[in-house]
C-alpha cells in the first residue's frame, strides 16, 4: 500500500482509494484516516490511498493548492470513500457535502457515516436513491468494500 499524501505530488496507479470526509481543524482532534489508513494495512490493500491531509498530520497552509490537489486525486482514483463521522462544531464537514454531490454521478464513491453523526439525513436518501445501498455505518466494513470495488475493472 502506498499512501499519498497532500503535500506531494499526486501519485498515478492501476488502482486507488481516496479518503474523503471531514478533516480535523484543531490539533487536539485525531485524524479518523489514520485508521482508515491502519485498516486497509491490515485488508492487505496493494493500491494508492489518497489521504488529503499533510504526511505531518498538521493542518492545510495554502487552500488553494490543496483543493487542486485533492480535485486532481479525486478524478484519479478508482473508488471515492466517503466517511463522514460528522459532528458539531468540531467536525462540521461542510466542504465534504460539496464533494458528495459533485462526485455521486461518478458511479466511484462508498459512503459510510457511524450512527451517532449529526446533519446526515440527506446524505443518506442520496446514497441510497442514486447507489440503491444503505449508507455503512462501520469504518471498517466501508473500506472492505471500497478495496472490493477497487478490484473491479474501470467503467470507461
Amino acid at each position: 500500500m502506498q499512501i499519498n499524501y497532500s503535500d506531494e505530488d499526486v501519485k498515478k496507479g492501476i488502482k486507488s482509494i481516496f479518503l474523503a470526509g471531514p478533516t480535523p481543524r484543531d490539533g487536539n482532534v485525531i485524524s479518523w484516516r489514520i485508521e482508515a489508513c491502519k485498516i486497509l494495512e491490515k485488508l492487505g490493500f496493494d493500491g494508492i490511498v489518497y489521504v488529503p491531509e499533510y504526511s505531518t498530520w498538521k493542518p492545510k497552509e495554502n487552500y488553494i493548492d490543496q483543493a487542486m490537489w485533492e480535485r486532481n486525486a479525486l478524478k484519479e482514483a478508482t473508488v471515492i470513500a466517503f466517511w463522514i463521522p460528522r459532528h458539531l462544531p468540531d467536525m462540521p464537514a461542510f466542504t465534504t457535502n460539496v464533494e458528495f454531490g459533485y462526485w455521486l454521478h461518478t458511479g466511484k464513491i462508498l459512503y459510510g457515516r457511524p450512527d451517532n453523526a449529526e446533519k446526515i439525513k440527506y446524505l443518506d436518501w442520496l446514497y441510497e436513491l442514486d447507489y440503491q445501498l444503505k449508507p455503512f455505518n462501520d469504518l471498517e466494513t466501508l473500506l472492505e468494500f471500497a478495496v472490493r470495488k477497487s478490484n473491479l475493472p474501470r467503467e470507461l
